[in-house]
């Protein structure tokens, strides 16, 4: 029998060979599959409003797939996905925002402005990003490193070891971010302002929320918006913005369960 396809999509500075165990989980039910690395293909630059990453993701959807697929998208992947869903509904059979709360309303406006007046890097994660540490002397150093920081201190040590091995690269000093710290900064500087947009008329495919419990990210953004867009198909699921490396076999299962609710109400 074959498998329903899940299109997995990242979120902002994770590869997604960093959801290898995620994946385990979801490949007892799924044929899971994604693109290594969004925002580093120069064909598709990080720009305002990130209309050439949407590009990118329907790139790779119409370049290997004949049938709609599952689109999965974990933070900036959620955002990503509900733009190429809301232009491209023939590609896609359901979308899954994991962690990805539309921001609507005066934070949306908001937002805006600050892009505007080149504040965005002061009220954004690109205040952290652009300071990033980057390089270590080896795979090692770069593990102790992360280890001892607070956003990985609920990580699996597999995950973690995920992170290394997908997330850096050699160089000539040693070992460097495979996600360069330029991009990241740069899609947090870009986010959309206009998803808001999407809530004035029925999104033309089912879609349902997971979101964690403690998600700093979530409580910026605020909440109304997303469940005005899904409905009923929201969920809260213990955990933080990264609950998917923090918990990935209950992320797996909310996310199954999910989205079998929607292939349903389809």
């Amino acid at each position: 029998m074959t498998q329903t396809i899940i299109h997995f999509v990242h979120g902002n500075s994770f590869p997604a060979g960093t959801y290898r165990v995620f994946f385990s989980y979801l490949r007892h039910h799924y044929d899971v599959r994604a693109l290594a690395m969004h925002a580093h293909n120069p064909q598709y630059p990080v720009r305002n409003g990130w209309h050439a990453l949407m590009g990118e993701l329907i790139a790779e959807l119409v370049a290997h797939y004949h049938e709609p697929v599952v689109l999965v998208g974990h933070s900036m992947g959620g955002f990503l996905s509900l733009m190429v869903a809301e232009t491209r509904p023939d590609l896609v059979r359901c979308v899954v925002l994991l962690d990805a709360p539309v921001v609507a309303g005066w934070r949306a406006v908001l937002l805006r402005t600050t892009k505007f007046f080149g504040l965005d890097e002061r009220f954004s994660p690109a205040k952290f990003s652009v300071k990033r540490r980057k390089d270590w002397s080896d795979s090692e150093a770069a593990h102790r490193h992360f280890s001892s920081k607070a956003l990985f201190a609920n990580w699996p040590p597999e995950v973690l070891r995920d992170y290394i091995e997908q997330g850096l690269v050699p160089d000539k000093e040693g070992v460097t971010l495979r996600f360069t710290r330029e991009i990241e900064t740069a899609v947090y500087r870009s986010l959309p302002h206009h998803l808001g947009r999407i809530l004035r008329g029925r999104f033309p495919v089912p879609a349902g929320f997971l979101g964690g419990a403690d998600s700093l990210e979530c409580r910026r953004a605020g909440l109304r918006a997303t469940r005005r867009l899904v409905g009923g198909y929201f969920r809260v699921i213990p955990g933080g913005h990264l609950f998917p490396m923090e918990s990935p076999a209950l992320a797996a299962q909310a996310t199954h369960e999910m989205i079998q609710t929607l292939l349903k109400s389809g």
